[in-house]
């Protein structure tokens, strides 16, 4: 890895920018080859996996033992989430890394994944696990691993492209 010290004495990794398009790349690629595939997953089958930074970072309620331990406050789209899952019957959880993440994948109701995560959590997430996974990017307004946000619809459309129903942009002719 290529490192570049600055005028302040720090040393940056040059070659972040290079990464970070790498595993855009990756999830962008992995969602487009399933793009046009007809899933038809029961909603039950169906885990949206969520990264712990998504929670509000006061918050004191324990959403990775139990999402539905979220109070509801509307200072994070844990609220959100956790309504759509109530909305469409699928089962959203919470994991604080990539070992527990893999390990809720790999349970044996799984049948498919809507991940939300970072580029890098998602590559490697995309490449580990056995099931179908479609990724949507967070967004990270305060930097990373912190109070990070997600597009609701994004998540929403990947739910109803898994259970088999068209979103708007699956009907657009091509």
């Amino acid at each position: 890895m290529v490192k570049k010290a600055t005028k302040e004495g720090t040393v940056t990794d040059i070659n972040k920018g290079k990464v970070t398009w790498f595993a855009r790349t990756v999830v962008r690629l992995n969602n487009y080859r399933k793009l046009h595939k007809n899933f038809n997953i029961s909603p039950e089958n169906i885990l949206v996996l969520l990264p712990r930074c998504v929670q509000n970072s006061e918050c004191t309620q324990n959403i990775v033992k139990d999402i539905n331990n979220c109070k509801g406050c509307g200072r994070c789209p844990v609220k959100s989430l956790v309504s759509m899952g109530q909305e469409y019957g699928v089962i959203p959880r919470v994991a604080t890394g990539g070992r527990l993440a893999l390990s809720y994948v790999l349970e044996s109701w799984v049948e498919a994944v809507v991940a939300v995560a970072c580029e890098a959590e998602l590559k490697a997430g995309i490449f580990a696990s056995p099931k179908p996974v479609l990724a949507v990017i967070n967004h990270r307004p305060h930097g990373p691993c912190t109070n990070t946000g997600v597009d609701l619809a994004k998540v929403r459309e990947a739910v109803l492209q898994l259970i088999g129903k068209k979103t708007a942009c699956q009907a657009k002719p091509a």
